[in-house]
């Protein structure tokens, strides 16, 4: 099934830990696009540095529910803490879309129920798919330019 993941990091060497998260989920899924590295401003939380903002296109064999758990031990290694919502982080790994499906669970929620409006997901995202589409919401193209 193809997936769709967004990578940010703002602490640390933000340009490693998203290489690292990138390795480490390779050995989980077939990466088949990579982003480049986009800086942003973080949204929402406490003040904190600016974001690297990465998003990868791969093919995974795994369920959604243990694609996260996967992605979740993934930020654990790699040293993220959870201390503040929305807080810093020296990586954030986020499911955006897995296939078509639409899953609304207590611990996930697909397509990510933020991704639409958020343009470091969207830019990153249509870079390395110019035909990307939100399930239940269209085209990532047309959503991106309605937030401009």
């Amino acid at each position: 099934m193809k997936v769709v993941i967004a990578l940010g990091s703002n602490l640390g060497d933000r340009e490693l830990n998203i290489d690292s998260a990138v390795a480490e989920l390779a050995k989980v899924i077939e990466v088949t696009h990579l982003s480049t590295n986009y800086e942003t401003d973080p949204v929402g939380g406490p003040a904190q540095p600016k974001y690297l903002n990465a998003v990868l296109i791969g093919k995974s064999q795994l369920d959604p529910h243990d694609l996260l758990i996967a992605m979740l031990e993934i930020e654990n290694r790699l040293g993220r803490t959870r201390e503040v919502h929305w807080g810093p982080r020296t990586i954030d790994l986020d499911l955006i879309v897995a296939g078509s499906e639409i899953v609304k669970t207590e611990v996930l929620e697909l397509p990510h129920p933020r991704a639409h409006e958020r343009t470091f997901v969207l830019e990153p995202w249509l870079e390395i798919d110019p035909n990307a589409q939100i399930p239940g919401r269209g085209l990532a193209k047309v959503i991106l330019e309605s937030l401009e």
